[in-house]
């Protein structure tokens, strides 16, 4: 077994000790003058934050009397508002009716675009380009802050490696590497390095913390793991985004060893604060704090002054601050001083923003013409969609279509303006998306394109009762079922290509979205089987927020290309794809199961000590009976109109040093006759260490451009960060030994080299 000198744990203790210092700011006289004048009343008042409906709301709670708890001096927030006027009006209150005239923050969720939509997150992550995520961000940042907006709930950086969990669509699915790299771009992209600035706003990582591990993937339920692969494995993109400047953190509705995240003061203040240094502030999530009454944590009161100790900041909806937190104080449950505390943060993140200097800063009525929904954002909404589409197969390279071609266009989801936009884009406009009908019809005008419906996305209309919460999401026809495929089977005859546009709509995943059974809805399955029946090419567009089980469709369709829910751009995206325009090059950030009963599969899964020795079955192995091991499509997968090989890998040392990096060099050629990108990937194995390792770990990755014929060298370089993890007591350390490295284009890359750490 590898060892460590202590001596060397002791510096490394050291360091995190001295990093997490370091990043606490200096007081700011303004807010500390401030809080002098501030009554216990006026610090609990800025703890509250508060709706006043009219957005999308994640709860059964609506705020009543807003405007009268603004002048009472009893709201340090607002969300669910928008547009300069608005947003001025409760400025004007809130400054000009209270006796202390302290602005509000005007908060949000800009999950992926404001009213430019960007495909949903697990969308964008499947790009694999940090740069163009960073400037989605960035555009969401100057929309929303030009409609008054200054403070995002957002990113969401959770983990899941569990399909049913309807929030995987928000987050960069299983990987804590990927995810910390997108967590990073996310929180730049939204703050940038000036808060001051009119087109930047807070940013806030959630949800703190292992929301996306919820058992069974059911959303808002209990989560319970190791500490240890709570380090390694769930909590790094959070951290990742604290580093990187995240000036807000929102607690997670899932209880962390037995207690509620909203109050558990491990995860809110030993982990969070102390040993990570942050120090900006913590809000709850929707009623989480009152919802602590169900987890079985006390009365109201009881779960406020929970809450407020263990470093909970501002209650989102709930007012248990506002109505205990006053009460708790006479009788000694919460210190004055606690909440002097949680007010300061609260006042600091204005003062970071320039609301004390400039209350109404968000409040230009000129700036929505100016800046929202511009030509040029949505030319970067358009490329983010058709670099996010993950070609799934193209068998017979039946993709790229001709542009004069004779085409069926098929499916519930081919002319649907209503699912584009995907889950959680409260912000966006629908009727505003491009329809893939539309967009066909934008870049191939030339092709004769007949469109039917073909099926229903679902015939139950108990289902879609309660997937159509928001609106009419999966619509059920007049036409009955036989009539719909009748139209569309006569289509698929008269062409020469059927394109099937089918899958989930955009309420099917979400929050409150679990699913148990993540296959194609019936409907449209059986539509798919009788346009196979025809002999026509058939070629599947998949829109969907999760990883799918498509066992059946995979050996049914020439060709699937899974473009999630693309956003407003989504029609002409997919037809610049579909088309040959824009070669796909999107990458899955999730495994795909083969079934249900696989659940959790992921690529860095563990070895047991008795490993499945390969496709033949033996007893006694851990394995099971009726399916192979591995995924249906492994982490990192995605196909192209060309192919690319790999070959001379070499690094640059066989040995290293602690501390010391490692570059590894591949030459990656294009083989094909079209230009493409790849997206090259290192995986790292630690033979043996302290505490058993993952097969392998993704640990840097390179998106690069090659035109047909063309090789590159790419680098990819190891930092000796790369090489640590938490150990058994929690210390991030490397252990010397040997190690082996993977490169290629998934999860499930065969070139290997080997190195030793000393």
């Amino acid at each position: 077994m590898k060892t460590i000198h202590s001596r060397y744990i002791l510096i490394v203790l050291l360091c995190i000790s001295v990093h997490a210092i370091g990043q606490k700011r200096q007081a700011i006289p303004e807010v500390e003058a401030l809080l002098k004048k501030m009554t216990l009343e006026e610090k609990i008042g800025q703890l509250n934050l508060l709706t006043p409906g009219g957005g999308v709301a994640t709860g059964s709670v609506v705020s009543k009397n807003v405007e009268e708890k603004i002048k009472a001096g009893n709201v340090g927030g607002l969300f669910g508002v928008s547009g300069p006027d608005k947003i001025r009006q409760a400025q004007e209150i809130a400054v000009k009716n209270t006796r202390l005239g302290i602005p509000l923050l005007i908060g949000s969720d800009i999950i992926h675009g404001y009213k430019t939509t960007f495909p949903i997150p697990l969308g964008l992550s499947s790009s694999w380009d940090m740069k163009l995520i960073e400037k989605t961000a960035q555009i969401a940042a100057q929309e929303s802050t030009a409609d008054g907006i200054n403070w995002n709930f957002s990113p969401m950086v959770d983990i899941a490696r569990d399909p049913r969990w309807g929030r995987i669509a928000e987050g960069a699915g299983e990987d804590p590497y990927l995810g910390s790299q997108i967590a990073k771009a996310m929180v730049e992209g939204y703050q940038q390095d000036d808060l001051t600035a009119e087109n930047t706003m807070i940013a806030t990582v959630k949800h703190f913390a292992l929301y996306g591990a919820s058992e069974g993937g059911r959303d808002y339920n209990t989560t319970d793991m190791s500490r240890v692969k709570m380090f390694n494995e769930y909590l790094p993109p959070y951290k990742s985004a604290i580093d990187a400047g995240a000036e807000s953190v929102m607690s997670s509705f899932n209880d962390v060893d037995g207690v509620p995240a909203s109050g558990n003061k491990w995860l809110l203040t030993t982990l969070l604060r102390d040993r990570w240094g942050f120090d900006g502030f913590v809000v709850s999530d929707y009623t989480s704090v009152n919802e602590m009454i169900a987890h079985g944590m006390g009365d109201l009161q009881a779960v406020s002054a929970l809450s407020i100790n263990a470093g909970l900041d501002m209650d989102m909806v709930g007012e248990g601050f506002l109505t205990t937190l006053k009460k708790s104080v006479e009788e000694g449950k919460v210190t004055e001083e606690t909440i002097t505390n949680a007010c300061r943060r609260i006042l600091e993140a204005k003062h970071r923003l320039g609301l004390f200097e400039d209350p109404y800063k968000y409040s230009d009525s000129k700036r929505p013409q100016r800046d929202i929904l511009t030509d040029a954002n949505k030319v970067v909404a358009r490329e983010a969609a058709r670099k996010s589409f993950v070609l799934l197969k193209n068998e017979n390279n039946t993709l790229p279509l001709a542009k004069n071609a004779k085409i069926a266009l098929v499916g519930p989801l081919a002319n649907s303006k209503n699912n584009m936009l995907g889950t959680w884009a409260p912000t966006g406009d629908p009727q505003l998306s491009i329809p893939i009908l539309e967009g066909l019809k934008n870049v191939a005008p030339d092709a004769q394109i007949t469109y039917t419906k073909g099926a229903n996305i679902s015939n139950d209309s108990a289902f879609a009762k309660k997937v159509n919460v928001f609106g009419p999401r999966i619509e059920i026809s007049q036409e009955s079922p036989e009539a719909l495929l009748a139209e569309a089977l006569a289509a698929a005859n008269n062409a020469d290509v059927v394109v099937a546009v089918v899958g989930e709509a955009t309420e099917m995943s979400g929050e409150a979205g679990s699913r148990t059974d993540i296959t194609i809805p019936e409907s449209q399955k059986h539509l798919i089987r009788e346009l196979v029946k025809t002999g026509k090419p058939v070629v599947l567009v998949l829109m969907s927020g999760r990883p799918l089980v498509i066992t059946e469709e995979m050996d049914l369709a020439v060709s699937i290309l899974q473009v999630w829910h693309p956003g407003i751009e989504a029609g002409n995206a997919v037809a610049d794809v579909v088309f040959g325009d824009y070669n796909p090059s999107g990458k899955l950030t999730a495994s795909w199961p083969r079934n249900v009963g696989q659940i959790p599969v992921y690529h860095s899964m563990k070895n047991t000590g008795r490993p499945a020795p390969g496709p033949e079955f033996e007893k006694f192995k851990s394995q099971y009976l009726d399916s192979p091991n591995a995924p249906l499509l492994p982490f990192g997968y995605g196909l192209s109109y060309t192919s690319f090989e790999y070959g001379n890998l070499s690094l640059a040392k066989k040995e290293i040093n602690q501390g010391e990096s490692l570059e590894v060099q591949v030459d990656v050629t294009n083989t094909g006759d079209r230009d493409g990108e790849e997206v090259v990937q290192l995986y790292l194995h630690d033979i043996v260490r302290s505490i058993t390792p993952p097969v392998r770990t993704l640990k840097g990755f390179e998106k690069v451009f090659l035109k047909k014929g063309e090789t590159k060298t790419v680098t990819l370089t190891l930092e000796a960060d790369d090489l640590k993890f938490y150990n058994g007591a929690l210390d991030f350390v490397a252990e010397p030994g040997e190690f082996e490295i993977f490169v290629g284009g998934n999860s499930n890359a065969s070139l290997k080299g080997t190195f030793t750490l000393n």
